[in-house]
């Protein structure tokens, strides 16, 4: 301790001399002086860790020396002591962005507990994490052996977010390479769950909510007829990603429940959202609905007819709704919407499908500039956050609580950075997508894919007589023989969906009221 510098400014210092010798027995270095004018000088010429600051001092008071210590170096710890417990006082305190307040006559060990609380803050935050998690990772490591349904792979996961965000906020690069390789270890098990459970959940009772059901499930018991209701979809967000946009929301609104569910396999958009718009799996819209669904190897757009699914299921639902439905892709088009989102007050459900976090993720593959900005999932995450605080859907959502709406938003599938490559081979119409591979003759590596010979098993669209699907486990993508290298220098730890991982699979859907 003995590199911590304080300044202690009280025109009665030789009053505290006891507090002074204590803190220096402490390892504390400790310089004093009678008045504003002076402390301002001593700053100048000498760096100092934190300021312990009377409030109340002849010439120039506390507050209008922390107003010049703050233009100064703004950065530097300022803790306030004063005999006056007035209201205005610790405001303007406060306002000023003080480290603590204290009120006289303090004791050596208050004294001592804001120092502690504001100088050791990260290091105790960063023992206290790195310890609770290393309890928490043999619990963790002990489920993981055991954990046999789908409910317990969604406690597991966001067990594994928590955790992440938690590290997030220590330096720790050891504790974050455990985390790491745990959940490498749970995405290798929760494929295996996926491949031996997944057709089951279409045959028996005992399944989640999916794509499919998500708007019967969860939408629909939530709907607000009073004042309606703001249905989002960001595409492509993941659990921990939601964790960090969560609190701007829980601005506007308070969260009435959280409904973890499973994105349908391949956890791509053209399957998935179509999927949640019209409560059919592609298999069942296919066969519906010939005129909106394409497959993979079909031209044009394959998300061009959301909406006419939602009100083709809105009418199977059998319910008399008024409804509304945009997709925002820039932010020209989000703009426009926050600006008239007003006129949406009579429906009783607006849906907007906001396209940020899917574009981020292909920009990074394509973007120089992104792939710096996102080289890790810390960073992608914070590159998210930064979008939604500054997003037109922010504003939207603070419109939609001040007209009482009720908010329920979700996601269609989520995305892992894609590290390891295998090899794939098939003709020349096989899917293009990275993570899941639709075409006949394809040959791979068994042991890399969950194959699925017969498509219909999974309510999926057979294209040829003998088409099957493959999809990519854990954080593999597929590569082609030829040109291989340039293949795998491109697309490595580039952020890829349509396979099977926990990031991928297990998204959040959240309902929330306005406060």
């Amino acid at each position: 301790m003995s590199n911590i510098h304080i300044l202690w400014v009280d025109d009665e210092i030789d009053l505290l001399k006891p507090h002074v010798i204590f803190l220096e027995k402490k390892n504390y270095k400790v310089t004093t002086c009678t008045n504003g004018a002076d402390a301002i000088d001593i700053i100048e010429k000498e760096n100092f860790d934190i300021v312990f600051l009377d409030e109340n001092m002849p010439g120039m008071t506390g507050l209008e020396t922390l107003t010049e210590i703050k233009s100064k170096n703004a950065n530097l710890p300022i803790i306030m002591i004063t005999k006056s417990e007035e209201e205005y006082i610790m405001e303007d305190a406060i306002g000023n962005k003080i480290a603590d307040y204290l009120i006289k006559p303090v004791n050596p060990m208050q004294i001592l507990l804001s120092l502690k609380k504001n100088l050791d803050h990260s290091r105790l935050v960063s023992e206290k994490t790195t310890s609770n998690y290393q309890q928490e990772f043999r619990k963790i490591s002990m489920d993981l052996a055991m954990v046999n349904s789908h409910e317990e792979w969604v406690e597991l996961y966001q067990k594994l977010v928590y955790w992440e965000l938690q590290l997030d906020t220590i330096n720790d690069q050891g504790m974050i390479e455990i985390l790491e390789s745990q959940k490498q270890e749970a995405n290798a098990q929760f494929f295996k769950f996926i491949k031996k459970n997944y057709t089951d959940w279409f045959h028996y009772d005992d399944k989640p909510t999916l794509s499919h059901t998500l708007f019967k499930d969860c939408v629909v018991p939530n709907l607000d007829k009073e004042n309606g209701a703001l249905f989002v979809v960001i595409d492509n967000l993941r659990y921990d990603q939601w964790r960090l946009i969560e609190p701007l929301i829980e601005n506007h609104y308070k969260k009435s429940k959280e409904i973890p569910f499973y994105s349908i396999l391949p956890t791509a958009t053209q399957y998935s959202r179509n999927a949640i718009f019209a409560g059919l799996m592609p298999s069942e819209m296919e066969k519906m609905h010939p005129q909106y669904w394409k497959n993979d190897t079909d031209e044009g757009g394959k998300n061009l007819y959301e909406n006419e699914f939602l009100t083709e299921q809105i009418r199977r639902l059998g319910l008399n709704l008024k409804h509304e439905y945009f997709k925002i892709t820039n932010l020209k088009a989000g703009k426009q919407l926050a600006d008239n989102y007003k006129s949406t007050k009579e429906n009783d459900l607006t849906v907007i499908v906001y396209n940020f976090v899917d574009m981020l993720s292909h920009a990074k593959t394509e973007m120089d500039v992104i792939k710096e900005l996102a080289d890790d999932d810390k960073a992608y995450r914070s590159l998210t956050e930064s979008w939604f605080k500054n997003s037109p859907l922010l504003e939207i959502i603070q419109k939609a609580q001040e007209m009482g709406q009720k908010l329920i938003i979700t996601t269609d599938h989520g995305t892992i950075n894609a590290k390891v490559p295998t090899k794939v081979i098939g003709d020349k119409n096989i899917s293009s997508n990275l993570r899941y591979k639709t075409g006949k003759s394809l040959s791979y590596n068994d042991k890399d894919v969950y194959a699925v010979k017969t498509p219909k098993d999974i309510f999926l669209p057979t294209i040829n007589m003998n088409s099957s699907f493959i999809f990519a486990k854990e954080d593999l993508f597929f590569a082609y023989p030829n040109n291989y290298n340039h293949f795998v220098k491109y697309y490595k730890n580039t952020y890829q969906h349509g396979g099977i991982s926990l990031e991928e699979m297990i998204i959040p859907c959240v309902i929330l009221d306005p406060k």
